[in-house]
């Protein structure tokens, strides 16, 4: 949600797309309603335009050493201002955008459960050394797997950029007790958003152990 739902020229387009496919029926898109509500703290914190002002600095140093024309100058502050504006017009509109994708019709966003809740429970023993939020973020995705397998559904992926989600280390190697808890869900885990890398091997097909 956050690589979607920044301003725009820090958008991810491989986030657009993957929404973009699930609106097309390409694939089913599932999220905990949590990762809404949690989206919000870091687009809020990591997307200011907080360099501006140090740029101006700069310029006016450098006009003054004579390092920079005039026509540079204004040139730069006026994608300076242009840059302000639409951060401030982006961020202010971030409530909106948040709330029009928990009605998105290519987006499946759904509540935290007692199924859930259960699974956080049962994580807590398995000294995965996780944030609070990462650990719900698990459950659910655990949880919501298991459900729609009972709902006849077959295959499932789980996208994670973050690295304390990933079932693997900085080398590429097995971090357990994640990867088999992932093994046992039957969910592949693709630490991108076009669904691959890691490579899903021959064969697999996805069935919970």
């Amino acid at each position: 949600m956050v690589d979607y739902a920044a301003p725009a020229h820090y958008r991810v387009p491989a986030a657009v797309r993957l929404l973009d496919r699930a609106r097309a029926d390409e694939l089913c898109l599932h999220l905990p309603i949590i990762c809404l509500s949690e989206a919000r703290r870091p687009i809020l914190a990591k997307h200011q335009s907080r360099h501006t002002d140090t740029i101006r600095r700069f310029l006016r140093w450098a006009k003054s050493h004579d390092l920079v024309t005039t026509e540079d100058d204004e040139a730069t502050r006026r994608v300076l201002n242009l840059l302000e504006r639409q951060v401030r017009s982006d961020l202010g509109a971030l409530d909106h955008s948040l709330g029009s994708l928990a009605r998105d019709a290519g987006l499946d966003v759904f509540p935290f459960d007692a199924s859930m809740l259960e699974m956080m429970a049962s994580l807590a023993l398995d000294k995965l050394d996780l944030h609070p939020f990462d650990q719900a973020v698990l459950a659910a995705v655990l949880a919501r797997s298991g459900q729609l397998r009972t709902e006849g559904a077959v295959e499932f992926a789980f996208c994670e950029l973050d690295g304390d989600l990933q079932p693997w280390d900085k080398l590429g190697k097995r971090r357990e007790p994640l990867a088999s808890l992932y093994d046992a869900a039957g969910v592949w885990v693709y630490g991108d958003f076009v669904l691959r890398t890691p490579r899903r091997p021959d064969g697999w097909t996805g069935a919970p152990a």
